[in-house]
């Protein structure tokens, strides 16, 4: 079992500082919101005030998973908690997909019987402050779930972007309906708005189940795995390479193939140079290697995939 490393330690730090500044943001701009959408009766701002009040659960829920998946690994979970994090992402989904849903019906409401929107320019004050501390926050974000790889930071992020579009979009609107008087471009806003909100609901839940079920890393890991070890002089060949995410850290499992006269004691050695090798690349991976001498015959994973992709193809 890894110790915690110093930078996972920073990591964490900051994962953390994130989702304080991320429900801060949240509540404060959904009371702001609340407001302007009771002075202006602006269909478009109540969208946004509903979108930041489902932000508020969702940060909630990614302020847990963090604390969750920060701990060390357990005798009951001894690959860590890091999936939680995946678990938070999908439950923002969700929180997502009902906002814009709840704005789609409304949206179409307001077209049948239309309501006269007022005192526009307060609300595009309003607006104006929620999108610029909004792309504070998310430069921040974006700085945290870079180095981090977080699922919850990179979900809790994706909210905010939204936010960024939807934001800019009823500040046109806004300006649209105080300049031309078109009251329906208010409602066609917030429609057009709840449809990209959906799309992002996908988006979200689609990333986070592949983690949940273990799907493999990017070819262009695997490959830049299978690079590292094949570097060093010793390694005869790779195969059955098993790669997943953890929740923010990768797992990485093959057979590495050594000659086979080697002594014991060299082959854990040459192994541990791998796992070495591997861990510069991605820090605080966990590393499983089973070792195969050179040449020998046996059923391989790789080749089994390929029996039952060729199958497939055929059908």
């Amino acid at each position: 079992m890894n110790k915690i490393s110093h930078q996972q330690i920073k990591i964490n730090r900051l994962k953390k500082i994130a989702t304080i500044a991320s429900l801060s943001l949240a509540t404060s701009l959904c009371l702001l919101k609340a407001f302007a959408a009771w002075y202006t009766n602006s269909l478009a701002v109540l969208s946004s005030m509903i979108d930041s009040l489902t932000d508020i659960g969702a940060s909630l829920i990614t302020v847990i998973a963090v604390k969750i998946s920060s701990q060390d690994e357990s005798f009951n979970f001894r690959y860590g908690y890091g999936k939680a994090e995946s678990i938070s992402a999908l439950a923002q989904s969700a929180f997502i997909a009902g906002s814009g849903i709840f704005i789609l019906y409304d949206g179409i409401n307001r077209f049948i019987t239309p309501r006269p929107i007022e005192q526009t320019t307060l609300g595009l004050v309003i607006m104006i402050i929620a999108l610029v501390s909004t792309i504070a926050l998310i430069s921040f974000q974006n700085y945290v779930a870079k180095i981090s790889n977080s699922k919850a930071i990179q979900a809790d992020s994706a909210h905010y972007v939204v936010d960024v579009l939807t934001n800019a979009s009823i500040i046109l609107s806004l300006l649209v309906v105080s300049t031309f008087k078109i009251s329906w471009f208010d409602s066609l806003t917030a429609i057009l708005i709840s449809l990209y909100l959906l799309y992002n609901a996908y988006i979200l839940a689609k990333e986070a189940i592949f983690v949940l079920m273990d799907a493999e890393l990017s070819p262009e890991i695997r490959k830049e795995v299978q690079e590292i070890v094949l570097s060093n002089p010793f390694a005869k060949g790779i195969h059955d390479l098993r790669t997943h995410d953890l929740g923010g850290k990768y797992m990485f499992e093959f057979h590495l193939e050594l000659e086979g006269n080697l002594p014991l004691a060299v082959a854990h050695e040459f192994t541990e140079l791998v796992e070495d090798n591997i861990r510069e690349k991605y820090p605080d991976s966990t590393i499983i290697i089973h070792q195969d001498p050179v040449g020998i015959d046996e059923e391989r994973l790789d080749k089994k995939l390929h029996q039952n992709h060729k199958k497939k193809r055929k059908h």
